[in-house]
């Protein structure tokens, strides 16, 4: 949801979640492969394992601080609904405990393998949890102008977030993907992807061995 400052009005919630989560998926993937190589201590690698802790701490803070109790007030007195945002709040903690832990393992030579498919599974159950639940009823609740205070919000508290984001979605996505999610967005942003953000994504060469 760190996406919002991408300007949800020229994309839906729907698209902007499922890309960000298509790509905390796929460097996951990265991150196992990695590990299961022996190579989790590569400097490429170890770049775009904080690049990836980045993303999901402010994909989290934004839905904590921003989204979620924007959705509480809209379902105040309705128990159930309220229950799946406490659930989303809980597995965010539960979350950052296993980052924790693929840091001791990256750090002190622990069993990076089992620290990283912990960490993929609750992630795995977590994405799953909120594009059925937790998106649709934020979709259901909240009006335009709701979403543009959301935006508004994330961009105040999110300067970098489009320049961190938006090539880090389009990294390694197949050609369609790629072309529908930059369409969607504002003719400046994508101006200054082709340009700026995406060369120096590139340069990085996260997960590179």
């Amino acid at each position: 949801m760190g996406a919002f400052a991408v300007q949800p009005r020229e994309m839906t919630c729907h698209a902007l979640v499922h890309a960000a989560h298509d790509a905390f998926r796929r460097d996951l993937d990265r991150l196992a492969a990695a590990a299961a190589a022996g190579k989790g201590g590569a400097v490429h690698v170890r770049a775009g394992w904080e690049n990836l802790k980045d993303l999901i701490r402010l994909h989290h803070d934004v839905e904590d601080a921003v989204l979620w109790p924007r959705v509480e007030r809209a379902v105040a007195g309705r128990r159930a609904e309220r229950a799946v945002l406490a659930e989303m709040r809980a597995e965010h903690a539960g979350i950052g405990s296993l980052i924790g832990r693929v840091d001791v393992a990256l750090r002190d030579g622990g069993d990076l393998p089992r620290a990283v498919r912990e960490l993929r599974e609750a992630v795995e159950a977590h994405l799953r949890h909120e594009e059925m639940s937790a998106v649709p009823l934020a979709e259901s609740v909240l009006g335009p102008e709701e979403w543009r205070a959301v935006a508004d919000e994330v961009g105040g508290r999110c300067e970098a977030g489009a320049e961190l984001f938006v090539p880090w979605v389009v990294d390694g996505i197949a050609p369609v993907e790629r072309s529908r999610f930059l369409t969607a967005l504002p003719v400046p942003l994508r101006e200054r992807n082709r340009v700026m953000w995406e060369p120096r994504y590139r340069k990085r060469r996260l997960w590179s061995l």
